[in-house]
């Protein structure tokens, strides 16, 4: 698939019309600015150089094609009368500027919203706006050392660990797309633009939403948790090269038979080595005879008998994947730099198509105002919304949304929908979500939403199913679409029941291709985009995130694609099936190398073997007592850390306790912070993080008072809506069956059935 400039026959995109201003430096806001960009807004990007322009340069490559390059002349932290022009004219303005930053350039909340009243404007900080900290520089690695998070990873030696992926960062970026849909939509309601922030914190506590959480009552499952140290089923094979697989391998005949020939008690022993794992109950067996085989061998047995796996693959092999390439995910674009290159396409599917616009020209930033004339924006959809209290709802408040998913990605979708004011139900099976048995994973995934128990796919349930789809205005789910359609809620047959229905369904790798319903999770597609093997150190084993990255990642751009839907419908009153996959969103993350014509790889910074860092001003350094973290991403900074520890900086800052070390770092100006460790706690009883809004509270039915990871975004003058508990199961089922019009004898008789629980 090649790229080239849009032409008058070719679909425009959703968002065409929409006019949008990226003044962004970092990955997060250029990526978020991507996203809209390739659902079709004009999107000008303001000169302003990221923050290691080298470095990064590929990276902004991606994440600025089909974007136009202005000149607003901006002054050193101040804005200009060009930039103030074009926000008169735009819809959108996308910006990373710290709170203090955005004050001084005339940026702040109260100028714009005075200014520009029907202005949407996207900022993502370092911290949430209402932080102590919020005024600290957009580092992402001095984020997740102050929240804690580099001591959650594991690693191939004690302590804190430097993460190799910028996760915080892919998932901030398409929380400020989905923000900026949101507003968009509110927009329409009430007539007004509006804040839609959010910031790298709230972005890496997503991923800490199955594992931070608190509760009066804990049951030993919920108290328990996921321990960092479970082993993870990467296995090294004949060859060297290593395997991810996901639950057990033990039924593939291969490892049926040589289980059966190693016997009880050598098996017994062989597992003895290890840690219990969740997912492999004959771990340490599977682990010896995986390593009697290749892994291509390995790979082709178990994909032939439906077992999960991947291997754990260099960086940048993911560009040639043929299920990659199928989807779109993978995409030819003849840059004028770089040549003809293969790079990450759109992360879904909708229709009109996202799809990759012309890249990033070769020449300088047009000084000329790209728009002269204000943008056509429709009236409000909704009339008589002029009280005080109607502009006061959340973002989506009205919008009734049928969770059909489960594990992760789904419900996940699903929970940010009702955070922003939609109605949720969630359906599950009598017996319980698959995830219920990890209650804190799953409990982080289902506040908002209501619980109903409902047996799917039998005649009994039937009328059930139908009422529900009357209900909503979306159905979301994650079950293999085969599956889907034996239960009768593939999006086709949904779409049949109700056309104005918008489905979104996310799938592991793709809707199309050999691939297409395959099972598949996200440590699989860590393994085959090359993370694993990054985030393993030079010359070590590979090594999973345990934050879910992909899950989460495939999840928020099925919300984007579905906000998208939405827009769409409001205008055109049609519904539509939309899509995203585990494969599409991690390979996203992949931007900042791509393959070149010759098939080599652009360079890209690898994590050192010890898993300190990627160079020596952006690393961890161990002090005396502590360990702190640099982020000197600039040549400022850089040579300020320099001329501090001299040439060198591991015996220098080796020999010093960490809060002088920072002292005499932060004298200089150089970006750093305290490695904090052991804070699931500390997070949960931090003023400053309540202060953030970082903290949510509710009660629970099973589990008393229940606190979890907070807000992930501020609206301002526009509430969230988190104050719902995740449902105990079939908390809410009399009651939803009641309000879709079913009497007490048609509920007991569904309930004698074995079809809800209540």
């Amino acid at each position: 698939m090649s790229t080239q400039a849009p032409s008058e026959d070719q679909p425009r995109g959703i968002l065409s019309g929409l006019r949008v201003i990226d003044l962004c430096c970092g990955l997060a806001g250029s990526a978020a600015a991507l996203y809209l960009s390739e659902a079709g807004a004009d999107v000008l990007k303001i000169a302003r150089p990221p923050l290691d322009a080298t470095d990064d340069a590929v990276l902004f490559r991606v994440l600025d094609r089909g974007k136009r390059r202005v000149d607003a002349g901006l002054g050193e932290n101040q804005a200009s009368a060009a930039l103030q022009s074009l926000l008169t004219t735009a819809d959108v303005l996308v910006h990373d500027l710290t709170p203090a930053e955005a004050k001084a350039w005339s940026l702040g909340e109260s100028t714009l919203a005075r200014q520009y009243p029907q202005l949407v404007v996207a900022s993502i900080s370092a911290w949430p706006r209402g932080h102590a900290w919020a005024d600290s520089p957009l580092r992402e690695t001095l984020v997740l050392a102050r929240l804690g998070l580099l001591d959650e990873q594991p690693g191939h030696r004690p302590g804190p660990i430097f993460i190799r992926m910028p996760f915080a960062s892919w998932i901030a970026g398409w929380l400020s797309a989905i923000g900026v849909m949101a507003r968009l939509l509110a927009r329409d309601r009430d007539g007004r633009g509006g804040v839609a922030n959010t910031s790298l914190a709230q972005a890496a506590l997503v991923t800490m939403t199955m594992h931070w959480s608190r509760a009066e009552r804990p049951s030993p499952a919920f108290a328990k948790g996921l321990d960092k140290n479970t082993p993870i089923p990467l296995h090294q094979c004949a060859d060297g090269r290593w395997i991810h697989v996901h639950y057990s391998p033990d039924a593939a005949p291969w490892m049926a038979q040589a289980l059966a020939e190693m016997g009880g008690e050598a098996v017994a022993q062989a597992n003895a080595l290890w840690p219990p794992s969740h997912v492999a109950p004959n771990f340490g067996a599977n682990k010896q005879i995986m390593a009697t085989r290749s892994a291509q061998e390995w790979v082709a047995h178990f994909w032939a008998h439906d077992v999960s796996a991947q291997i754990a693959a260099p960086f940048g092999d993911i560009y040639g994947d043929a299920q990659a390439r199928l989807n779109g995910y993978a995409v030819e674009v003849d840059d004028p730099v770089l040549g003809r290159t293969w790079q990450p396409g759109p992360a879904y599917s909708i229709d009109p198509p996202a799809r990759v616009r012309q890249p990033l020209p070769t020449d300088a930033p047009d000084k000329a105002p790209a728009w002269t004339s204000a943008p056509a924006r429709a009236a409000p959809l909704a009339a008589g919304r002029d009280d005080e209290a109607a502009l006061s709802l959340p973002p989506l408040h009205g919008l009734k949304v049928l969770d059909l998913g489960a594990y992760l990605a789904g419900p996940f979708a699903c929970m940010v929908l009702a955070d922003l004011g939609a109605e949720v139900i969630k359906v599950e099976p009598p017996a319980g979500d698959a995830m219920r048995r990890l209650e804190k994973i799953f409990a982080g995934t289902q506040r908002g939403k209501r619980g109903l128990a409902l047996k799917l796919g039998v005649p009994g349930s039937q009328p059930v199913l139908e009422a529900l789809v009357g209900w909503a205005d979306v159905v979301h789910h994650n079950v293999r679409l085969p599956a889907a359609r034996k239960l009768g809620i593939a999006p086709e047959q949904l779409r049949a029941l109700k056309p104005e229905l918008v489905c979104a369904h996310v799938s592991s790798y793709g809707p199309t291709g050999p691939r297409a319903n395959w099972p598949g999770f996200d440590q699989l597609m860590q393994a085959s985009c090359g993370w694993e093997v990054e985030c393993g150190g030079a010359g070590n084993p590979p090594v999973w995130l345990r934050f879910g990255v992909g899950d989460y990642l495939a999840g928020l751009a099925s919300v984007f694609a579905l906000l998208l839907a939405l827009y769409q419908r409001a205008r055109t009153g049609q519904g539509q099936a939309v899509s995203s996959s585990l494969l599409g969103a991690m390979l996203v993350t992949a931007s900042e190398a791509i393959v070149l014509a010759d098939g080599s790889l652009t360079p890209m910074a690898h994590l050192d073997a010890a898993q300190t860092g990627v160079s020596p001003t952006h690393r961890l350094y161990r002090c005396r007592d502590n360990w702190i973290a640099v982020a000197a991403l600039t040549a400022p900074e850089a040579a300020s850390f320099c001329r501090v520890t001299g040439a060198d900086p591991v015996a220098f800052l080796a020999a010093m306790d960490s809060a002088a070390a920072l002292a005499g770092l932060q004298a200089a100006a150089v970006p750093c912070e305290l490695v904090l460790q052991a804070q699931a706690e500390s997070f949960l009883a931090s003023a400053d993080h309540a202060a953030g809004g970082l903290h949510a509270h509710y009660p629970h039915a099973q589990y008393g008072a229940l606190q979890q990871v907070g807000a992930l975004w501020d609206f301002s003058d526009l509430p969230l809506a988190i104050h719902r508990p995740p449902p105990v199961l079939g908390e809410h089922s009399r009651e939803v069956l009641e309000m879709l019009g079913f009497g007490t004898q048609d509920i007991e008789a569904l309930q004698a059935q074995g079809l809800t629980r209540f």
